[in-house]
C-alpha cells in the first residue's frame, strides 16, 4: 500500500483500520510485499504455503507449520485484535511529546499495564539498527536523565542525590548529523559515565574517520583531533562560534527532556534506551507527515520479538 492511500489522519485511520479484515490485508501488504514468506522457515514458494481465510492464518507445507500476519513481529502472541495495536502505533509515532500508557489504555479500552507493554513493543520496532556512520558534521554532547534533588524526599535525596548535579543520574551521549538541505539525524545512546574512555570510544564507533566534530568544552572530548577535525566551544563564554555549535543536540534534549518530564514523568534506568529510541524516531521523521511515519514504523515490526519476561528482566 503506497502512502497516499494509507489513511492521513488519525480520524481516517479509526475509520480505516476499523474492521479487523481490512488491518489483516493491510499488514499483509506491509509485510509481504512480493509474496508470503514463512516465517518459520523461510519457504517462499506460493504452491505450499496455503491461506486458510476463516481463521486468517496460514499453513506452510514445507515445515508443516501454521502462522498468522503476527507470527515473527512484536505482535506476536497477544490476543489483541490488528486494530489495537495499529492504532497504538499511529499515536506513539505521531506523539510529538510522547503519549503515556495511561492514555493508551484509555484510548483503547485496554489495562495500563497492557498499553505499557504495548507502547514497549512498538518502541522495540522503532530502534534505528543502522551501523553506517555518521559523516560530515557531526555535533556530539553528552545530557543527564533522573530526578531532581529538590522534588525528593529528603531521605531518598540524601540516599541518591547531593544538590542538582550528576550524581544518581543516568547519562546519555547523543550524536547529531548535520544535513545540507536535509533534516539532521541523531542518535542517542545510554553510557556508562561521561570519561574520555566511554565517550571517545561511542565516537569512534558512530562516527566516520575524518569528519569535522564540534563538541563543548569538556575535557573526555580532547584527543579526538587525532581522528577528526574537532573544533569545541566553551559554553562559559559562548553558546556558538561560527559554525561550531552543539545547538542541534541541545534541541533535541529539550523534546526529550519535555517528553520525560512531563508526558512519562518517571523513567526506569533500564527502560531508558526505548525512550531514546522512540523519540529519535519521531525526531529523525519530523519532516514526514503523519501517514509516512506509521507506515515506516509498521514496516519495522517484522523480525522483532519483546516477551513480557525479557522487559521486566525475569530470566
Amino acid at each position: 500500500m503506497s502512502n497516499e492511500l494509507c489513511p492521513q489522519t488519525l480520524q481516517q485511520a479509526i475509520e480505516y483500520f476499523a474492521d479487523e479484515d481490512t488491518c489483516h490485508a493491510f499488514m499483509v501488504s506491509m509485510r509481504w510485499a512480493n509474496g508470503v514468506t514463512c516465517p518459520r522457515c523461510g519457504c517462499e514458494e506460493s504452491g505450499k504455503i496455503k491461506f486458510i481465510e476463516t481463521r486468517r492464518i496460514w499453513r506452510c507445507n514445507a515445515c508443516k507449520k501454521q502462522f498468522s500476519v503476527k507470527v515473527g513481529t512484536i505482535f506476536e502472541d497477544s490476543p489483541l485484535p490488528m486494530k489495537s495495536w495499529l492504532g497504538a502505533v499511529w499515536m506513539i509515532v505521531n506523539a510529538k511529546n510522547g503519549i503515556s500508557s495511561c492514555e493508551i489504555a484509555r484510548s483503547l479500552g485496554v489495562t495500563q499495564k497492557t498499553a505499557w507493554f504495548m507502547a514497549h513493543r512498538i518502541r522495540l520496532a522503532l530502534q534505528a539498527g543502522s551501523f553506517e556512520k555518521l559523516k560530515g558534521q557531526v555535533e556530539a554532547d553528552e545530557t543527564f536523565i533522573g530526578g531532581k534533588a529538590s522534588n525528593m524526599h529528603k531521605a531518598e535525596r540524601e540516599k541518591k542525590i547531593q544538590g542538582r548535579g550528576s550524581v544518581g543520574k543516568a547519562v546519555v551521549l547523543g550524536l547529531l548529523e548535520r544535513q545540507d538541505g536535509k533534516p539532521s539525524k541523531v542518535r542517542a545512546k545510554v553510557v556508562k559515565d561521561t570519561t574520555s574512555k566511554t565517550l571517545q570510544s561511542e565516537v569512534r564507533e558512530n562516527v566516520e574517520a575524518g569528519s569535522e566534530l564540534f563538541t563543548d568544552a569538556w575535557k573526555s572530548y580532547r584527543g579526538l583531533g587525532v581522528d577528526y577535525r574537532h573544533q569545541f566551544v566553551d559554553h562559559a563564554v559562548a553558546y556558538v562560534d561560527g559554525q561550531v555549535s552543539t545547538n542541534g543536540l541541545e534541541n533535541f534534549w529539550c523534546l526529550l527532556k519535555r517528553t520525560v518530564k512531563g508526558t512519562y514523568v518517571a523513567v526506569d534506568a533500564q527502560h531508558l534506551f526505548r525512550y531514546l529510541d522512540e523519540q529519535a524516531y519521531r525526531y529523525n521523521n519530523r519532516k514526514s507527515n503523519d501517514a509516512e511515519r506509521f507506515v515506516k514504523a509498521v514496516k519495522s515490526v517484522s523480525g522483532k520479538r519483546l516477551t513480557h519476561d525479557d522487559l521486566i528482566g525475569n530470566e
